[in-house]
C-alpha cells in the first residue's frame, strides 16, 4: 500500500515538471513571437556600400504599431531610403513589413543592429526591440603581417571633372540686390533723371526741327517757290504745337498772334506770309521781306524753345 502511494507521488511529480515545461516552452514561444524580427539580406558589407535590412513585426490587429523612420537612430549604420508593406491580417495576426536600405562607415568587423518598434497605448508607448541582427565587414585591403611595415600612401591629387550648375541662389540674390539698388537710385534721382531726358527730348526734336526748316528756306531761296515757303510755316507751327502740347496747328492767323499776346515779330511775319502765299504771288521788291519774316519765324521758335527748357530746368 505504501509503495503504491510512493510511485503514484512520483508519477504526479513527473506530469507537474512536465506541464511546467510545457508551460515555459510555449510562454517563451509567445515572447519571442511578440518582438520584432530584424535581419540583414547580405551577410557582408563593405564600407560605404549600401545594404536592406528588413524589419518584421507580428502583432494582435488591436495594436498601433509605429516603425522607425528617417529621425530614428540607425547608428553605426546611416539612413538612406525605406520601403513599407501595408499590413496584412490573417487569422486574427497582423503583419507589418518595411525594409531600410542603409550604409555604414564603422571599420568594426562584425556590426550589429536592432531598431525598435514603438507600440501605442493610450498615452503610453512602448518601444519593443528585436534581437540584434549581425553583418560583416568585408575588407577589401589585404591583411598585413604583424612585423610588416604599412605600405605607403598613394596620392591622387588630379581634378575630377565635374558637371556645371546654374547656382540659382546667387543669381536670385544677384537679381534682389541689382533690383533693389534700381529702386534706390529711381528713388533718389529718378525725378532729375526724368527731366533730364525730357530735356534731351526737346533738345533733339529742336535741333530736328531747325534742319527741317533750315532745308525749306534753302529751297525757297533757290526756287522762289511759295509751297516751299507754305512748308516752312506749316512746319513751324506743328513744331510749336508739339512743343507746347496745343492745338497751335489748328488755329488762324489772327488766333495765333492772340495767343502770343500780339507779339509784333509773330504778327508781322504771319500777315506778310498770307498775304503772299493766299495772294499767290511774290514781287521781287519783297524777297528780302520773305527772307525777313521766315528768319523771325526761326527766332521766336528758337525763344519758345529756351522758354520750355527754362520751365523744365526750374521744376528740378
Amino acid at each position: 500500500m505504501t509503495l503504491a502511494l510512493v510511485s503514484s507521488f512520483r508519477w504526479l511529480t513527473w506530469l507537474g515538471a512536465l506541464l511546467l515545461l510545457a508551460g515555459s516552452a510555449s510562454a517563451a514561444v509567445s515572447a519571442s513571437d511578440t518582438l520584432p524580427q530584424g535581419r540583414f539580406l547580405r551577410p557582408e558589407v563593405r564600407i560605404g556600400e549600401l545594404i536592406e535590412f528588413e524589419l518584421t513585426f507580428r502583432h494582435d490587429p488591436a495594436l498601433n504599431v509605429v516603425f522607425p523612420d528617417s529621425t530614428a537612430d540607425f547608428k553605426p549604420f546611416e539612413y538612406v531610403s525605406r520601403r513599407f508593406w501595408p499590413t496584412r491580417t490573417r487569422q486574427g495576426v497582423s503583419v507589418d513589413r518595411c525594409r531600410y536600405t542603409l550604409r555604414t562607415f564603422s571599420i568594426d568587423s562584425v556590426l550589429q543592429l536592432a531598431p525598435s518598434v514603438t507600440v501605442l497605448r493610450g498615452r503610453d508607448t512602448l518601444q519593443l526591440r528585436p534581437n540584434p541582427a549581425i553583418v560583416r565587414l568585408h575588407f577589401t585591403a589585404p591583411a598585413l603581417a604583424p612585423d610588416a611595415d604599412l605600405p605607403p600612401l598613394r596620392q591622387t591629387t588630379a581634378p575630377l571633372p565635374i558637371e556645371p550648375r546654374f547656382n540659382y541662389p546667387y543669381w536670385i540674390a544677384a537679381a534682389v540686390g541689382l533690383l533693389a539698388l534700381a529702386g534706390i537710385v529711381w528713388w533718389s534721382f529718378g525725378r532729375r533723371l526724368r527731366r533730364r531726358f525730357q530735356l534731351y527730348k526737346l533738345r533733339r526734336n529742336h535741333l530736328y526741327f531747325l534742319a527741317q526748316y533750315a532745308r525749306h528756306l534753302e529751297r525757297f531761296e533757290l526756287s522762289r517757290s511759295l509751297t516751299n515757303m507754305e512748308r516752312a510755316i506749316t512746319l513751324w507751327k506743328n513744331y510749336l504745337a508739339r512743343l507746347e502740347g496745343n492745338a497751335l496747328n489748328t488755329l488762324t492767323t489772327r488766333e495765333i498772334v492772340t495767343h502770343y499776346n500780339n507779339d509784333p515779330a509773330v504778327r508781322k511775319a504771319l500777315q506778310f506770309a498770307d498775304r503772299v502765299i493766299y495772294g499767290n504771288q511774290l514781287p521781287d521788291d519783297a524777297v528780302a521781306e520773305t527772307d525777313e519774316a521766315l528768319t523771325a519765324l526761326r527766332q521766336f521758335a528758337d525763344r519758345r524753345y529756351d522758354a520750355v527748357a527754362d520751365a523744365f530746368m526750374g521744376r528740378q
